[in-house]
């Protein structure tokens, strides 16, 4: 009786740590849920792990896809060689129309 117990009470702790991680995700296309757990199988991954790194790796592509404002201040002028020295006026005449 009490070793039956001790199962259920057991039982109902693992499924209360598991509701913990639980999630439910709406608007899922159906054939890339479908994709994406054929590559998880594949690769012999749980559907958590597969989709944790997947959402990691996306995280990591938009971060890197912001660009610092301030990257423009870190180019460094250089010279172009000789007869060069009128180009940015050339290029401005050509752009904007300026004399």
């Amino acid at each position: 009786m009490f070793q039956i117990l001790d199962m259920l009470i057991n039982f109902v702790i693992h499924v209360i740590r598991m509701k913990k991680n639980l999630i439910t995700v709406r608007n899922v296309d159906e054939q890339v849920l479908r994709n994406f757990r054929a590559h998880a199988i594949h690769k012999k991954m749980k559907m958590g792990e597969a989709l944790t790194d997947a959402m990691k790796r996306w995280v990591k592509e938009v971060d890197q896809k912001r660009t610092d404002p301030r990257i423009l201040l870190k180019i460094k002028p250089f010279d172009w060689g000789s007869g060069t020295h009128k180009t940015s006026k050339e290029i401005d005449k050509t752009l904007y129309g300026y004399q």
